[in-house]
């Protein structure tokens, strides 16, 4: 379909674009100076433009469990948030260490025709965290990186050993950083709030002392390294002490605007992995974001479904939704209240994790592939479970007044969100 869209204001801090002006796409990609009549037209004034969202950390759970979420419910939220490419964890049933699970992943996401859809490989075998999974035979079948996540790989042989792998894909070992030595059976941060509640605590040394170790191992393999769901202050010190162009790093939403104070709700949409931290943590991850210490925000979507997530607190599963929130949630706490520029937000949330993915999105150039959001900043919603489009309503900013509302989302020029209703390429 060729189509324009008219008069956006066109937002790409990657490639340095800030201005109100037409965009042409035809082919699926983006056209400068065209002067011929298109199939269809946006009239995109008051809007902003941005580059499509893209999220490198993402639970779809299929297949194996699809009373949580499925690859089309997954997708659905994703464009519903404004994002155009998603890779998803392989924590599923089975998981994907095999080259049959990524194709099955990635032929019926194509088939569905929503939003792009990229696996993830397991790094072990099972995800458990002994023998190397068939790497090369994963990235042939499309996976884009590599990843244990909900299991942190302990045996630091085995972690070597994947990030010398990686260097022949030049695709990311995506760590979970977790000495289950040290967080077992624990419900939330360690500390004086998990006293007074009377919960295990998870000591934030748990994260800290495996991200030292996994920077130190990609130092010394000149492996790719990208750190899942940092949450703690002695991780950024690390990661600035020590990164280098080899290492990455993923905030989530809740672990920038939330802490272990709301665990005292008792309300299990405040228990993940890892868990919400200090509000001195919460402050250095917002400050290393800015600064670019951190590169990209993740949602680490974990949708549960109520039955699940309604127990009590000790036995209800760890995680959280946050495709359909992410944006807004941030441009409303951060960007608003001037934590963070709508420039560094942007370009953490598209353009750094498709480049941390070896992705050719999260721009808005010519010649560019025309996957873009367009989102009403001054357009105001409050979060209520009953208009998700994900399965699952676990999310931990129910009743939240916010800002940004995704109106239109367009995945390689084709229009496959607008104004609520889901339009299949």
């Amino acid at each position: 379909m060729d189509l324009t869209i008219k008069q956006p204001h066109l937002f790409d801090p990657a490639n340095g674009v800030d201005e109100i002006g037409d965009l042409h796409i035809k082919d699926g990609r983006v056209v400068t100076n065209s002067s011929a009549s298109s199939e269809k037209e946006i009239d995109a004034r008051g809007l902003y433009l941005l580059p499509g969202l893209v999220d490198i950390h993402s639970h779809f759970r299929e297949p194996g469990m699809e009373d949580a979420e499925t690859l089309e419910t997954g997708s659905m939220a994703a464009l519903k948030g404004g994002y155009t490419a998603v890779a998803v964890m392989p924590n599923t049933n089975p998981p994907i260490d095999n080259e049959g699970v990524a194709k099955f992943i990635k032929e019926k996401s194509e088939e569905i025709g929503l939003c792009r859809v990229f696996p993830i490989g397991t790094i072990t075998k099972g995800r458990k965290g002994k023998e190397l999974s068939e790497m090369i035979h994963l990235y042939e079948a499309g996976c884009v990186g590599f990843s244990d996540d909900g299991n942190c790989v302990e045996d630091s042989s085995v972690m070597r050993n994947a990030l010398e792998y990686s260097q022949l894909f030049d695709v990311p070992i995506i760590d979970h950083p977790e000495d289950t030595t040290l967080s077992r059976n624990g419900q939330m941060n360690e500390g004086v709030v998990s006293t007074e509640l009377g919960f295990k605590g998870i000591p934030d040394v748990s994260e800290s002392s495996m991200v030292a170790r996994d920077i130190l191992l990609s130092r010394f393999t000149k492996g790719r390294l990208h750190l899942a769901h940092i949450s703690t202050e002695d991780s950024v010190h690390y990661l600035k002490d020590w990164k280098t162009d080899r290492i990455t790093a993923e905030v989530t939403p809740h672990h920038l605007l939330l802490t272990e104070d709301e665990v005292k709700t008792f309300d299990t949409n405040t228990k993940m992995k890892p868990p919400l931290r200090k509000k001195s943590d919460l402050e250095v991850l917002q400050k290393a974001l800015k600064e670019g210490i951190i590169d990209a925000v993740a949602t680490d979507h974990a949708p549960h479904p109520d039955y699940m997530k309604e127990q009590e607190y000790t036995i209800a599963p760890f995680g959280v939704i946050g495709l359909e929130t992410a944006f807004s949630v941030l441009y409303t706490n951060l960007v608003i209240s001037g934590k963070l520029s709508l420039a560094q937000l942007v370009k953490s949330m598209s353009f750094q994790p498709a480049r941390i993915l070896n992705l050719p999105f999260g721009e808005v150039r010519d010649g560019g592939i025309a996957d873009f959001t367009l989102i009403d900043l001054d357009g105001e919603w409050k979060v209520d479970p009953s208009n998700f489009a994900s399965k699952s309503k676990n999310s931990s900013f129910i009743g939240w007044e916010l800002k940004g509302i995704v109106t239109y989302t367009i995945v390689n020029g084709n229009l496959t969100f607008r104004e609520g209703e889901f339009l299949k390429s």
